[in-house]
Formats: C-alpha cells, sequence, structure tokens
C-alpha cells in the first residue's frame, strides 16, 4: 500500500508547529521575567500601581536592569511632565478664567517649568554612569537624588497652591489630579534611584 502523501507534510507541519512554540516560548520567559523584576521593584515604592502601569510597556528595553528601570522611570515622568506643562501653557491662553486662576495656572507652570529642568539636568547625569562601580558613583547618584527631591518639591507646591486658590471645582480637579500624577510618578522615579543607589 502506498503512503498517503499526507503524512510527510503533516509530520512537517508537527514539525514546524513544535519548533514555532519552542521559539515562542523561548522568547516569552525574558519577557515576562522582565515584568516580573518591574513588578516586584515597583512593589517598593509609594505608588506601586502605577509605577507597574507607566513602566511595564517598556519592560524589553528595562530587561533586568536596575539602572535602565530607573533611567526608563526618569524619563516617562519628565515626558508625562513637559505633556502637563504644554497643556497648561495653552489652558492659560484659552477664554474664561478668572485673573485669579490665570495667577495660580502661572504660579503652577514656573514651578513645573522648573520641576522639568531638575528631570533633565537628572537624566543628563544618569547618561554619565556606566556601572554601579564608577568611582564617582556615589557623587553622581547624590546629585540625581537631590534634583528629583527637589523636582518633586516643586510639584508639592503646585499642587499645594491649586488647593489653597479658589477656582472652579472643574478646573482644580482636572489640573491637580495632572499635578499630583506627576508628582507620585517622580515619587516613584526617586525610590527606584535610591535602590540604584543603594547597589554601590
Amino acid at each position: 500500500m502506498e503512503a498517503s502523501p499526507c503524512i510527510p507534510f503533516l509530520s512537517a507541519l508537527l514539525f514546524s508547529l513544535a519548533f514555532t512554540s519552542i521559539n515562542l516560548i523561548s522568547e516569552a520567559r525574558p519577557e515576562k521575567a522582565n515584568t516580573e523584576f518591574i513588578k516586584t521593584a515597583c512593589g517598593t515604592t509609594t505608588y506601586p500601581q502605577l509605577c507597574f502601569t507607566s513602566l511595564a510597556a517598556h519592560a524589553s528595553v528595562i530587561q533586568t536592569s536596575p539602572k535602565l528601570l530607573a533611567c526608563t522611570a526618569l524619563s516617562v515622568t519628565l515626558s508625562t511632565a513637559q505633556s502637563v506643562s504644554s497643556d497648561m501653557s495653552s489652558l492659560v491662553k484659552s477664554h474664561g478664567l478668572t485673573p485669579r486662576e490665570i495667577g495660580a495656572m502661572q504660579d503652577c507652570m514656573e514651578e513645573l517649568s522648573d520641576s522639568v529642568e531638575q528631570l533633565k539636568k537628572s537624566m543628563a547625569e544618569m547618561s554619565q554612569i556606566k556601572n554601579s562601580k564608577n568611582s564617582n558613583f556615589g557623587l553622581i547618584m547624590n546629585d540625581i537624588q537631590t534634583w528629583v527631591s527637589a523636582a518633586l518639591t516643586d510639584e508639592d507646591t503646585c499642587a499645594d497652591g491649586f488647593a489653597e486658590n479658589a477656582m472652579t471645582d472643574s478646573l482644580k480637579s482636572e489640573v491637580n489630579d495632572r499635578i499630583v500624577n506627576i508628582a507620585h510618578m517622580t515619587s516613584n522615579a526617586l525610590a527606584l534611584i535610591n535602590s540604584y543607589a543603594s547597589l554601590h
């Protein structure tokens, strides 16, 4: 009896599927390890859920590197702060705001601008670190910790200013929620930076 022509094809198909499955499993394992690393690290922050959701999309870049984790947290925070600053600038130019509301917005924008500059300096300094064995690692990390702490203070000052100013509930809620979100992201970034600094 002749062998069915389907048998060689089925054998090849089964082999191909098995090979593909092995590849997918081997690729999934590092990705899962990267995600678990981020989740565990974020568990040490004050706002772990926000930390994880803001960084999980960058798992393939972060991998399991404490330095890349801290760098990415800084980068994401800086990008968010710049976006909010730009939105607030547009909002100030819109119609319908009272002079007091405009004043509060401008004060907050000034604080937020300072925060962005502190985060930029921190990012630039982080890029100078090759590894935690650098002889000047401690000094660099101390500068970064100081700047990120200052950025957090600026954001808190902005949020406090909104809480104390008389303005419409909708405006206060819209802006304050976003400022508080940045402050929480900065707090998380600082915690991850502190963790990285402790490796030295």
